[in-house]
């Protein structure tokens, strides 16, 4: 785990969120926790970890997305170098 993170506000933070049990809770939690731009980024940065995940070129992605070539490179990082959280929950979705 990335010690750069974890601390009680962002623990609380992911409890909140476990306890969502609804997509409708979902949608009125990050509406309030969010402004939309941020949750807009958020939702891309998924889609975009998504796609490349599924072996999809930069410009695909970009044109499916309209994220920067910085934001793919970015999640990219993560792909490659994190800490797999994207693959954790996409081999979950994927269920």
């Amino acid at each position: 785990m990335n010690s750069k993170i974890k601390e009680l506000n962002v623990e609380f933070l992911f409890q909140a969120i476990l306890k969502l049990e609804t997509m409708e809770e979902c949608y009125a939690f990050f509406e309030d926790l969010c402004t939309v731009p941020e949750l807009k980024a958020l939702s891309q940065r998924i889609l975009v970890a998504k796609m490349l995940s599924e072996h999809k070129v930069y410009s695909e992605i970009v044109e499916k997305t309209g994220a920067s070539t910085a934001t793919i490179s970015r999640v990219n990082r993560s792909l490659s170098y994190g800490s797999d959280g994207y693959k954790i929950v996409f081999e979950r979705l994927d269920k």
